[in-house]
């Protein structure tokens, strides 16, 4: 089994660096490959060059493909399960991780594909994970978590998925009170990943 994290955040001293490495653990714990694309460790280019526009804006796909794009698109052939972590901020993810799906999905790769380029495989499971601030049962009372669903779900993972779901671990304003719970939640994603991939 080949598991892919797409994580975003800066601080090793955040709860989402907490969340990542119970995940890690739980994960390696299967004996499955794990790889972890950072994004801010790797220092990840989020903003689409002049000439990436072009290629994009206008399907022009005989122009070049960044080799950092095409990294991270060996990684996900390679993976039959992909992670998405990253924390709410702004009731969207950081501006890093939304500059990877504007590079990482090409025309010609994850849309538009034709005849002549390599289009995305379709992945088994893919999973969000984001620490959000407020409870869950208030982003659902202000409909902020069907948004999220919604944007992440159908939109960013689409039909390049057979199976994704989205757990958003909120309330990590009062840590404290949550944290036990999202690490039971956490254990379970290695349930998630069997029942969709094996």
């Amino acid at each position: 089994m080949n598991i892919l994290i797409i994580y975003a955040h800066p601080s090793k001293k955040s709860y989402t660096f907490q969340v990542l490495e119970h995940l890690k653990s739980q994960i390696l714990k299967q004996n499955w490959n794990l790889e972890i694309s950072d994004l801010y460790a790797n220092n990840f280019q989020s903003d689409m060059s002049e000439q990436e526009y072009e290629r994009e804006g206008f399907a022009k796909t005989e122009l070049p493909i960044s080799n950092d794009v095409l990294d991270e698109h060996a990684k996900i052939e390679k993976a039959d399960c992909i992670i998405f972590l990253y924390p709410v901020w702004w009731s969207d993810c950081p501006a890093k991780l939304k500059g990877w799906f504007d590079r990482v999905y090409s025309v010609g790769y994850a849309y538009g594909q034709n005849e002549t380029s390599q289009s995305m495989k379709t992945i088994p499971y893919g999973l969000v994970i984001c620490p959000a601030g407020h409870p869950n049962a208030f982003l659902e009372e202000i409909n902020m978590a069907q948004s999220m669903e919604t944007i992440m779900l159908e939109d960013r993972l689409g039909k390049r998925f057979e199976n994704k779901e989205m757990l958003i671990l909120g309330g990590t304003l009062e840590l404290e009170k949550v944290m036990a719970k999202h690490f039971i939640e956490i254990e379970e994603v290695v349930d998630r990943i069997r029942k969709y991939c094996d």
